[in-house]
């Protein structure tokens, strides 16, 4: 039995792996007490700064930005798509949750997301 030490979202775990016939067998272990979980999920870099007060819409699973239907300054009502994202070769809406006017667009067509990633901010 061999003992590592995986990271994963910035959480570390002690696992113990077992060779049993050439397969391998892992079980975790509780993260250890010197890391903190993280509070959120970690998001894209942005390259315009989020106003203060500003709300975001993140994204809801990995995948590829098929379509940016926004631009900053666009107002948009509550339900209208805002961002077609493809996840395992499905097209997905993204929509706005609220009437609201667009801050920023924090990607770009072609670009590939991690759940949690923030797509779009507004007030």
């Amino acid at each position: 039995m061999k003992k590592y030490n995986i990271k994963v979202n910035g959480v570390s775990y002690e696992v113990e792996v077992e060779e049993i016939g050439g397969n391998t067998a892992t079980s975790t272990v509780a993260p250890k007490a010197a890391v903190a979980a993280p509070a959120a999920p970690q998001a894209a870099p942005s390259t315009a700064a989020s106003s203060a007060g500003a709300s975001s819409i993140t994204s809801p699973m990995p995948g590829t930005i098929v379509k940016v239907n926004v631009k900053a300054g666009d107002s948009i009502k509550k339900g209208d798509v805002v961002i077609v994202l493809e996840a395992m070769k499905m097209e997905n809406d993204i929509t706005a949750p609220a009437d609201c006017t667009i801050s920023s667009v924090n990607v770009n067509q072609g670009a590939s997301v991690s759940t949690g990633d923030i797509l779009v901010t507004y007030n």
